[in-house]
């Protein structure tokens, strides 16, 4: 009776490490795969286009960080935001040259009306928070955010100049 029941709680406890044992490997397995997934994030060598040269200007509202394209294959390539001196914008075409991208960030103290009555208030912008670049970047530089064969990719903007407005 003793045997029946050793051999029945031996093989319960095999089955017992079987099945945690699958069950830690699946984990493993699913963790490593969102771990890849998230860091996918590396710098493209090859421009998504061809760049004249960028430059940024303050205006009343903060700063205009623009981006001059020559050439963009735009059936292939979206470009979508910038992250410039600490901040994250996303990039739309000029209304004047459609050769040109626009990144506005707002800066500093704009005047804001301040009232007992909320309706004065409504015209009033929200600050725009820091957000933080994926990658180290210096004051001339910028990360362009683009978009190609469905996968999210960055390139650094280098040599960004002020020009006045």
């Amino acid at each position: 009776m003793f045997g029946t029941a050793f051999v029945f709680i031996s093989s319960t406890l095999k089955i017992n490490n079987m099945k945690k044992s699958l069950l830690m490997i699946t984990g493993i397995l699913v963790l490593s795969i969102f771990a890849s997934c998230g860091s996918n994030k590396d710098l493209q060598e090859r421009a998504p286009a061809q760049f004249a040269d960028v430059y940024y200007t303050y205006t009343s509202e903060g700063i205009q960080l623009n981006i001059p394209v020559s050439v963009i294959q735009e059936e292939r390539v979206d470009l979508q935001a910038v992250y410039f001196h600490g901040m994250k914008s996303p990039l739309v075409k000029s209304e004047e040259n459609s050769n040109i991208y626009i990144a506005n960030f707002r800066v500093g103290a704009q005047d804001m009306v301040m009232d007992v009555d909320p309706k004065k208030e409504y015209g009033n912008k929200m600050p725009q928070m820091p957000e933080e670049s994926p990658f180290k970047i210096d004051q001339d530089e910028a990360i362009l955010v683009f978009g190609q064969n469905e996968k999210t990719k960055f390139y650094k903007l280098t040599g960004i100049v002020e020009k006045e407005e």
